[in-house]
């Protein structure tokens, strides 16, 4: 799509990608500015559930300082270590969910997927899959990249079996890793290579 100014020096690159046949439910992913700072807070519900998607570089009660210093620097296609993106419902224009990529390094051509949420009125349709297949295409025909990962905590049994589903393979357990509540659970690594993504692409 190129690379367009949105004002003050943000260059963004939407990376579209054009389906053959028509979807009710597609879904764009585009770079989040400052207008779509009210869809996070208002899905960051309680501590638990923002550090289950956010894990611990956001914290409770989410505010637009905390998102202006976590947009900080992203955003720019050639040089960021981020990339931060809205999913944008195509038929409706509502956003419905947030997904990145942090840790980019373009020499050694990996990337890490992470804060991934879905709004609760968009749950059980689909739409988490969605936006991890935009991401993984962006990732590897976008990007270039040859190794992606990402973590989840052991109880989110849903997120997990929906990255198994996609191709990503278990690394290993970081045991005890993040507190919820009284409780220590601990987090799964997870990757997948780009020749593992294009088998599965061709079958």
């Amino acid at each position: 799509m190129g690379t367009n100014d949105m004002g003050n020096g943000r260059l963004v690159n939407l990376y579209e990608h054009f389906e053959e046949q028509p979807d009710a439910d597609r879904l764009i992913l585009r770079f989040i500015s400052e207008s779509d700072f009210e869809h996070l807070k208002r899905w960051s519900v309680s501590p638990e559930y923002l550090k289950q998607w956010a894990g611990p570089s956001l914290t409770f009660p989410l505010d637009d300082d905390q998102l202006t210093k976590y947009l900080d620097g992203a955003n720019h296609p050639a040089n960021s270590d981020r990339l931060i993106f809205c999913a944008v419902h195509e038929a409706t224009q509502q956003v419905v969910g947030h997904i990145s990529f942090s840790g980019i390094d373009r020499s050694n051509r990996s990337a890490r997927i992470g804060r991934v949420v879905v709004d609760t009125d968009y749950q059980g349709r689909g739409f988490g899959t969605r936006m991890m297949n935009e991401m993984l295409r962006i990732g590897f025909e976008g990007l270039g990249m040859r190794r992606l990962s990402l973590g989840a905590y052991a109880f989110n049994t849903v997120a997990l079996k929906t990255y198994e589903a996609l191709g990503f393979k278990r690394e290993g357990v970081v045991r005890e890793s993040a507190l919820f509540g009284e409780q220590y659970v601990d987090g799964v690594e997870m990757s997948i290579l780009d020749r593992e993504w294009l088998a599965l692409q061709e079958s």
